[in-house]
């Protein structure tokens, strides 16, 4: 059995503290390799000497801090790690990211999500990303412009980019959405539970691609 002493934190989940926040409660406290951290000790927190792997940030962060942050930010995603954001961006402080647009909406079909052909989204359903309880536009309200060379993922019914990978404007990998943390998708009734789990394979085994990246280049 694995001792928790000794377990490496992969993961650093920033808590905003606000009172629909699930980082702690279903992305922190549950996983054992994860630390969770009051967003405003992260100015004089060792973010690059700790050894995180993964930098988890909801869509209730106080983006005035983040932005105060942007350089060592930039600096944790050169060392071959990945950031996660879930949420409206209104700062810059995520490289290569542009703000958050709000779709117009005249009906519930312009909630609609196209599902890509993407790992995280294996065997998910665009019926069950789209309708919680009967209800649309729970998943995802908007966009942001993907920087050039992004993989999108995730489409509303207008094409708009929802969810995307950019492996362009770092050395790390960043992880967009539209929406709630992916992460926490995990306890359902519907084929969405299966996206946290299969988040949580896809970070570890593009961290690993990261570092083969970096120790090819270091040779």
């Amino acid at each position: 059995m694995t001792n928790p002493a000794t377990m490496t934190m992969d993961f650093l989940m920033l808590d905003s503290g606000a009172i629909f926040s699930e980082q702690t409660v279903r992305g922190g406290e549950s996983n054992p390799r994860a630390k969770v951290l009051d967003q405003y000790d992260l100015h004089s927190y060792d973010l690059l000497g700790a050894g995180h792997k993964f930098l988890i940030i909801d869509e209730f962060i106080d983006q005035e801090l983040m932005a105060q942050q942007r350089e060592r930010i930039r600096a944790f995603l050169d060392q071959g790690n990945i950031l996660s954001f879930g949420g409206h961006l209104f700062r810059s402080w995520i490289p290569g990211a542009s703000a958050f647009i709000p779709k117009t909406i005249h009906s519930h079909h312009d909630y609609l999500v196209t599902v890509g052909d993407h790992p995280i989204f294996e065997g998910v359903r665009s019926e069950d990303i789209t309708y919680n309880k009967g209800v649309a536009g729970f998943f995802s309200r908007g966009h942001h412009p993907v920087p050039e060379g992004a993989e999108i993922l995730l489409r509303l019914a207008g094409e708009e980019p929802i969810t995307y990978i950019d492996r362009q404007s770092s050395e790390g990998t960043i992880v967009v959405h539209a929406g709630r943390n992916l992460l926490n998708y995990r306890q359902s009734d519907t084929s969405t539970g299966r996206i946290g789990e299969q988040f949580h394979r896809f970070l570890y085994e593009e961290h690993e691609r990261l570092q083969q990246k970096q120790r090819r280049a270091s040779v």
